[in-house]
């Protein structure tokens, strides 16, 4: 027998036992699913990278097949039940290391990508004091400057039809700017650029898209990082931006570094107040970690504040009753749109506050489902005994699309939010900035950032929609078609047809 014959029966052989091991003894195999999702987790990369992120309408098929919990992968479990994303994500579990070092393979050691419970909370710790409540009021003439920016520019370069802009790539410029000059006292001014098309604004976009290939081939962009920069933009051109600014961040960090003194020259608090002289010297990152921390917090300040505002001003401006009940509200509340209406005056609004909670519940930034690892011995999520060391994961989709909660969940109605109490809801359901110890660490930034972008984009500008999307109802169809590539495909343009009195 040939030695290559010797291979190939041994590699058949290989792939037999496993695949007899994972269908019928794995601790998993008494868990439904299909049967190609148990063998192999290529079944899940399949509609994450040549579908697109298919996954969550995948799931959402297979939960009304098999019932509230799915078996995905050869060690992964799904759930649809309510109860079930509180005990994932209060903090039973720890993330899955490996997914997270794939998904941030360009971040590894950014806090985002931290498995380590003790070390999230460490680096949480130096970086909250930045992103409580009061610190972003205190900056919040940093938010109010970048909406006047995109204001002026809307009214100034897209007046007509003709001049009409993409909203989706609009928003994602003002975001990128305002958690620029928020946690580094710095500004890459991509609203300087009218047609939204600035290289730090694809940029992230084209990041956020390569997602699905970074998870599946993390080892390629270890290779951007490590191999030569001649190298990676003859074979990649696209990555200029990334090692740009990776540059950027690099330059202004060892400035600080060596001119401790010159961190007090800014204009504002940053985020290296607070990391790079921590009270206990231990905790002090590196500077590749420091690096990372940045590309982190510029990746998730961008995306989820940019993807409310696109989702929520789409369906407001293919509503008319939406369009002029959030206008009429703001026009009353606010007669002088010369002077600034701030946050606080903002959030007490009641039409404003339900269309900003409604334009979170159906934007969902982070829909894909954030996998936990279970500890040792038998974990109970939701009633169901869980063996120790099983991935278990619960997408937000199923919560914000809950029919038993949210009464015509894919319909975008702000109403939803108006005339009950919607406090156990807020409390339990409505949850666009995860929950437990490592949910999203710039909640508050967030909430200002929409009130005053939404805000001031409705008071102060008459925007409309051109081209085959003028006339269309609010039903959000199928998510993976129509929700979620909003900020991917520019969704829609739009154009200003006058300035509001």
């Amino acid at each position: 027998m040939s030695n290559s014959t010797l291979v190939v029966s041994a590699l058949l052989s290989y792939v037999a036992a496993v695949s007899l091991y994972r269908l019928y003894f794995h601790p998993l195999h008494r868990f439904p699913g299909p049967m190609l999702a148990a063998l192999t987790s290529w079944y899940e990369t399949y509609f994450n990278l040549v579908l697109g992120g298919g996954i969550v309408d995948e799931m959402e098929r297979l939960h009304k097949v098999y019932g509230p919990v799915v078996r995905i992968g050869p060690n992964l479990l799904h759930f649809n039940d309510r109860r079930a994303y509180h005990d994932i994500y209060a903090g039973i579990a720890i993330k899955d290391a490996s997914f997270y070092r794939s998904m941030l393979a360009h971040a590894k050691q950014s806090s985002a990508a931290f498995s380590d419970p003790q070390e999230a909370r460490d680096r949480r710790n130096l970086l909250a004091p930045l992103f409580s409540r009061q610190a972003v009021m205190k900056l919040e003439y940093t938010i109010q400057k970048k909406a006047d920016q995109l204001v002026n520019v809307l009214q100034d370069e897209h007046s007509t039809a003709d001049s009409s802009a993409r909203l989706s790539f609009a928003y994602r410029s003002l975001a990128s700017d305002l958690i620029v000059d928020y946690c580094f006292a710095d500004s890459t001014d991509t609203l300087s650029d009218p047609d939204f098309c600035h290289p730090s604004a694809v940029e992230t976009r084209e990041l956020l898209k390569r997602m699905w290939i970074q998870i599946s081939f993390p080892f390629l962009t270890d290779f951007v990082t490590r191999a030569p920069q001649t190298l990676v933009l003859w074979l990649f051109p696209g990555f200029a931006s990334y090692i740009e600014t990776k540059a950027r961040y690099g330059h202004q960090i060892d400035s600080y570094l060596a001119d401790p003194e010159s961190l007090y020259t800014t204009e504002h608090e940053t985020i290296y107040h607070h990391l790079l002289e921590p009270k206990n010297s231990e905790l002090r990152p590196s500077k590749t970690s420091l690096v990372h921390e940045a590309f982190s917090l510029v990746a998730a300040g961008s995306d989820t504040v940019g993807h409310a505002c696109t989702v929520g001003t789409y369906f407001a401006l293919s509503n008319p009753s939406i369009k002029r009940r959030l206008s009429e509200e703001l026009r009353d509340a606010w007669p002088d749109k010369g002077r600034p209406m701030n946050f606080t005056a903002l959030e007490k609004l009641p039409y404003l506050t339900a269309f900003v909670k409604e334009s979170l519940r159906t934007s969902m930034g982070i829909f894909h489902p954030m996998p936990r690892v279970t500890g040792p011995g038998i974990t109970d999520i939701a009633g169901w005994k869980i063996p120790p060391g099983t991935v278990v994961a619960m997408s937000i989709f199923f919560m914000h699309m809950n029919p038993q909660v949210f009464k015509e969940p894919r319909t975008f109605n702000p109403d939803r939010w108006l005339g009950e109490d919607t406090s156990e809801i807020m409390t339990v359901d409505f949850l666009p900035f995860s929950k437990g110890p490592r949910k999203c660490i710039g909640l508050n930034l967030a909430w200002a950032e929409l009130y005053l972008i939404l805000g001031n984009i409705f008071r102060k500008l008459d925007l409309s929609l051109v081209g085959d999307t003028e006339v269309v109802d609010t039903d959000l169809g199928n998510f993976k078609d129509y929700v979620a590539p909003l900020w991917e495909k520019a969704g829609y343009k739009a154009f200003v047809k006058k300035a509001h009195d």
